[in-house]
């Protein structure tokens, strides 16, 4: 799922690392299409990044079978998100439950499952379409995450997917952990990463306490996917994000009577500056006014270098929305 508002707002953010801390993000309500709720945990009002980690929404779980309310197509059942393009950033595609096909640009055709991790990398541009197939599971739960790309390899890397049906788990306290991204107590994932990041889907049994080892070195933020948990003085539920800050080599986190799973999300802080338009990442308005353009060019022509159509997805590209009347400007990292 990708940011689809028909009237979104700009982010510049901007990096600035702080030592540990315990910090409530809530996470906003976004209607995409005709009436789909998505939580929206990044970018937040106190805070628009976690490492690279610049967008997270958290959607479901949704019974889809009495869901007819994909993108201004009445009717459909589940998730129809057209295709739609992006810039410098990698997309991370995880469920919880459910199933979504996924295609693109350069000619991937793949389904998103539970447990199985879908990456993609746009460079300097890509398309993709999500959708709900048929066949697909009644249930839909899962998260949708961009990671944005330094400014070295940005423009330079290949538009590409990676689909992982077998990551690497381990057992810590008691506790599932599925590595997603990066490397937890030692334990590494086959994803790419352009700079040092985490991303790990961790299980905690009913009242267990699981002390998670960290790296000082990067920032931290959990968001709670079922159950809850107690870390600090603070209690997150179900769909609620904690930003713990960086500087810490562990943190213990205790399981309600029910369990907990919850995401662990974390990475170097990101310095360089970001301004955030719609699907675009780019660092100047003029970059972002190039991309639209791009889009739109490529919308009328079938596709173009830049922006390649979709193959074998059976309708219209999404048109990107009118930018503003003024400029896009800079905004913190953290207000």
């Amino acid at each position: 799922m990708s940011d689809l508002e028909k009237d979104p707002a700009e982010v510049l953010s901007t990096g600035d690392g702080e030592g540990p801390v315990v910090e409530l993000l809530e996470g906003r309500e976004v209607v995409l299409g005709r009436s789909t709720k998505v939580r929206r945990l990044l970018p937040n009002k106190n805070r628009r990044m976690v490492g690279a980690w610049c967008f997270v929404d958290h959607y479901g779980p949704d019974d889809i079978t009495h869901r007819v309310d994909s993108y201004d197509v009445p009717g459909e059942r589940g998730m129809l998100v057209p295709p739609h393009p992006h810039t410098s950033l990698q997309t991370v595609s995880w469920l919880f439950e459910g199933e979504i096909e996924h295609r693109d640009s350069v000619g991937s055709h793949a389904y998103v499952r539970p447990g199985e991790l879908n990456i993609m990398t746009a460079g300097n541009g890509i398309a993709h379409s999500e959708v709900s197939t048929p066949t697909a599971p009644p249930t839909l739960h899962g998260a949708q995450l961009w990671v944005a790309l330094p400014d070295s390899v940005r423009s330079t890397t290949p538009a590409a997917f990676n689909a992982y049906a077998d990551l690497p788990e381990l057992e810590l306290d008691g506790a599932r952990v599925t590595v997603m991204i990066g490397t937890v107590a030692g334990v590494t994932s086959p994803a790419p990463a352009y700079t040092p990041l985490v991303g790990a889907d961790v299980t905690v049994g009913p009242g267990r306490t699981l002390t998670l080892p960290l790296t000082p070195s990067n920032e931290y933020a959990v968001l709670i996917v079922d159950g809850s948990l107690a870390v600090g003085d603070l209690t997150p539920g179900f769909g609620e994000m904690v930003y713990l800050g960086a500087g810490r080599e562990s943190v213990n986190v205790v399981a309600s009577d029910n369990g907990v799973r919850f995401l662990l999300l974390g990475g170097e802080p990101f310095e360089e500056q970001l301004v955030m338009w719609w699907n675009f990442i780019g660092r100047s308005h003029e970059e972002i006014v190039a991309a639209r353009d791009a889009w739109q060019a490529a919308i009328g022509a079938g596709g173009n270098d830049r922006f390649p159509m979709v193959p074998g997805y059976d309708g219209d590209p999404l048109p990107a929305p009118a930018l503003p009347a003024i400029a896009l400007k800079p905004r913190p990292r953290a207000r």
